[in-house]
């Protein structure tokens, strides 16, 4: 199995953003922007019609990116873009299961693999029935990234003792979205999986903020952040696609980014 090169000795800052949102070309611009902004790991979202972990933000740039005609194929194959270009980090796909379905499982992870992505991670494919894909992900050699969330309970264990490359930890119920607080029990949820996880622990969905993110880098391995840097491309759509300020709004994208990545990159207190 092929790990994740993961930096050692500080915490990760994971974006997550649409494959295809605003088009396929500034997605692989955006990806770059991100890994100058301190990005240790880019999860790349495979739009879908109806994605049920996401909030309306994600929804939107996914039917931004499916109006552009962004298929799982060619968000495949974005990644192999972004290594021309220079993406060195490494690269997970995060798509729904009815698309890997349609293109075929063994496909899907041969394109992965042929295209240089680095894990894939599939948020509605319960840990219970993920037998068939864990042997895929060991043949092609893509660690397959669990998601616990807090309702798991008696699973925890199970699930953090087998994962493979990070454990994404749910941090709130519901969908993704920008959210003004967390919650008070995550403390005690992100200690119970770290207890079983041999692998790093990250929290996403809601974090939005530095400050999100400052409170939380001494309770986990790192932080996922997607529909407050999706919301961002959102803000800046206009401008990412007029030649003249192109190049200027991302460099505000990645200004945005680094501001989340910078509590993360401060001294931490001893874990």
């Amino acid at each position: 199995m092929k790990t994740l090169r993961l930096p050692v000795n500080r915490s990760l800052f994971i974006p997550f953003i649409v494959a295809g949102d605003p088009s396929a070309d500034l997605t692989v611009d955006l990806a770059l922007a991100l890994q100058d902004a301190g990005a240790d790991v880019l999860e790349l979202g495979v739009p879908y019609s109806d994605p049920l972990a996401d909030g309306p933000t994600i929804q939107r740039a996914a039917a931004r990116a499916l109006a552009g005609q962004m298929t799982l194929p060619k968000a495949i194959q974005l990644v192999a873009d972004m290594r021309k270009k220079g993406v060195k980090i490494p690269i997970i796909i995060f798509t729904y299961y009815n698309p890997v379905l349609q293109l075929g499982e063994e496909s899907f992870f041969a394109l992965a693999q042929e295209n240089g992505a680095d894990g894939v991670l599939i948020p509605d494919l319960p840990f219970e029935e993920s037998g068939p894909l864990l042997e895929l992900s060991e043949r092609f050699g893509l660690p397959l990234i669990s998601l616990v969330a807090p309702t798991s309970k008696q699973r925890i264990e199970q699930i953090a003792s087998a994962a493979q490359g990070f454990l994404y930890c749910v941090s709130s119920l519901g969908v993704t979205g920008v959210r003004e607080t967390l919650p008070e029990s995550l403390g005690h949820f992100l200690g119970e999986v770290k207890r079983h996880s041999r692998v790093p622990v990250v929290v996403g969905f809601g974090i939005s903020t530095p400050e999100q993110v400052a409170m939380l880098k001494d309770a986990c391995d790192g932080v996922v952040v997607g529909s407050a840097l999706v919301q961002k491309i959102e803000q800046l759509l206009e401008r990412l696609q007029t030649s003249e300020e192109k190049n200027a709004a991302i460099a505000e994208f990645a200004s945005y980014a680094r501001s989340l990545a910078a509590p993360l990159r401060e001294p931490c207190s001893s874990r």
